[in-house]
C-alpha cells in the first residue's frame, strides 16, 4: 500500500485522484514545522506540499521511504533538491496551474491602486463622502514594467496591453516578447519607464532583497509597485519608507518575508496601515479553479510516477516516459536512478542478459549528476539479478513497478 501525507489543504480532487490509485492519503489542513514534518512523514512513499512547509536535510533524511514529493504550487525553493536528487526522490511542481489567477489579481490591483481605490473604500467605510478625482488616473496610456517575463509576465504583459498600457519587460534569461511588450536592458531602464512596476521572478538566493532602497528610489514619483513573487525578494522596511515618504503612489504585496503558520494566526507587518496599499494573505494563486486544477496537475504527476515511472514535469529527474510494450509483452517494469557516469546502462543491461532476462523496451535520460533509465523486461527479473542492480556502486534507488 502506497502512503501518501498531504498537507497544507491539498485540493480535494488532487486527494481522490491518489485516493482512486489505491494510495492511502493523510491530510493536515496546515503547515508543518520540521519537528512536526519529520514524524509525520515517516514510512510515506509520497509528501504533497505547498509553499510554507519546508523540506529540509533532515526531513528528507528521516524518510528514507520517500520516492516522490508533490509541490503544489508554482515554486520549489522550499524543497531541499539537491538533497532530494541525491536521495532519489522525485520532485513535481505546478508551473503553469495558477498562472491566470496571479495574473487577474495583478491586472485587479493595477487598476485598483492607479484609482487610488483602496483610499475611497477606507474613507467611505469610515462614514466619510470625498468624491474626487485626485490622484486617479485611467491605466490606459500608462507604462507596466514587468520584471521576471515567464509564464504569469508574458500573460500579464498580453492583458495589460488589451488594456492599452505600453509594456517593458526586463528577465536575465532571452525571452521572446508577446505583441508590443520591449525588452529593456536592465532594471534600471525598467525602473526609470515604468508607471506600475510588477515582479514576478522565481525564488531563487540570487534574488534576495532585488528591491530595496536604491531601485524604490529609482522608481518615478508616484509610481506603483507590486509583489506577487517571493516574500525575501522585496526589503520591506525600504518599501515602507518609500511610501510613507510619499515617493511611491501606492503597493500590493501578497507575500511576505516571514508568514504566519495558519489561518487566524497574528499578521504583522511595516505595511499596515500605509495609505493606497493592499495586502493580501499569499493568496495569488488562490482562486477555486487554480487550486482544482493544481491538484488535479501535481496528483496525476505524483500517481504516474509511481505507477509506470514517467517523470514528465519533474523539477530534478531526467524527464521521460516509457509506453507499454506492445502486445502486452512486458511483465515487469524496472525504474532505476542513478549518478550519471559512463557505463551504467551497459552494466544493466549485462546483468539483465547475464541472467536470461530479455528487454522489450528502454527509455535513458540523464540531468546533470543523474541517470534515470526505465526498463520493461519479457521475463521475470530474478531476486540475484535485481539485487546485483541495487547493489551497483551508482545506484541511488531501484524500484520494480510492475
Amino acid at each position: 500500500m502506497v502512503k501518501a501525507l498531504l498537507v497544507e489543504n491539498i485540493h480535494p480532487v488532487g486527494v481522490d485522484i491518489l485516493q482512486r490509485a489505491g494510495f492511502e492519503v493523510q491530510t493536515y489542513a496546515a503547515a508543518l514545522d520540521e519537528d512536526e514534518l519529520t514524524q509525520a512523514v515517516q514510512g510515506c512513499d509520497l509528501l504533497g506540499i505547498r509553499s510554507k512547509t519546508q523540506v529540509t536535510k533532515h526531513v528528507l533524511a528521516a524518510a528514507p521511504n520517500l520516492l516522490a514529493i508533490g509541490a503544489y504550487c508554482i515554486g520549489t525553493n522550499q524543497i531541499a533538491l539537491q538533497a532530494a536528487s541525491r536521495q532519489g526522490v522525485a520532485v513535481f511542481n505546478a508551473p503553469y496551474s495558477n498562472t491566470r489567477s496571479v495574473v487577474e489579481l495583478a491586472v485587479a490591483e493595477i487598476i485598483a491602486l492607479t484609482r487610488r481605490l483602496t483610499d475611497r473604500d477606507r474613507s467611505l467605510h469610515s462614514g466619510v463622502w470625498r468624491k474626487s478625482a485626485a490622484g486617479s488616473h485611467e491605466v490606459r496610456g500608462r507604462t507596466l514594467g514587468i520584471v521576471g517575463y515567464g509564464s504569469i509576465g508574458a500573460q500579464l504583459s498580453v492583458l495589460a496591453e488589451a488594456l492599452g498600457m505600453t509594456v517593458v519587460f526586463y528577465d536575465i534569461d532571452e525571452k521572446l516578447s508577446l505583441g508590443n511588450a520591449r525588452r529593456v536592458d536592465t532594471l534600471e531602464d525598467l525602473l526609470a519607464a515604468a508607471d506600475v512596476v510588477s515582479v514576478h521572478v522565481d525564488g531563487r538566493a540570487a534574488n534576495t532583497d532585488l528591491f530595496g532602497t536604491t531601485e524604490f528610489a529609482a522608481m518615478r514619483p508616484g509610481a506603483i509597485f507590486i509583489n506577487l513573487s517571493r516574500g525575501h525578494v522585496v526589503d520591506i522596511e525600504a518599501l515602507r519608507d518609500a511610501i510613507a515618504g510619499g515617493h511611491l503612489g501606492g503597493a500590493a504585496v501578497d507575500v511576505f518575508p516571514t508568514e504566519p503558520k495558519a489561518n487566524g494566526d497574528p499578521f504583522a507587518s511595516e505595511l499596515r496601515g500605509l495609505p493606497n496599499v493592499i495586502l493580501t494573505p499569499h493568496v495569488g494563486g488562490s482562486t477555486e479553479e487554480a487550486q482544482e486544477s493544481i491538484g488535479r496537475f501535481v496528483s496525476t504527476k505524483l500517481r504516474d510516477y509511481l505507477l509506470t515511472g514517467a517523470s514528465l514535469m519533474s523539477v530534478n529527474l531526467p524527464r521521460l516516459a516509457l509506453e507499454a510494450a506492445p502486445g502486452g509483452k512486458g511483465d515487469h517494469r524496472v525504474a532505476h536512478i542513478h549518478r550519471n557516469v559512463p557505463g551504467v546502462l551497459a552494466s544493466i543491461n549485462q546483468a539483465l542478459a547475464g541472467r536470461g532476462v530479455n528487454i522489450v523496451g528502454q527509455v535513458l535520460g540523464t540531468l546533470g549528476e543523474l541517470g534515470y533509465v526505465l526498463t520493461d523486461v519479457g521475463s521475470p527479473a530474478d531476486a540475484a539479478g535485481l539485487e546485483y542492480l541495487a547493489g551497483l556502486p551508482e545506484t541511488i534507488r531501484l524500484r520494480v513497478l510492475y
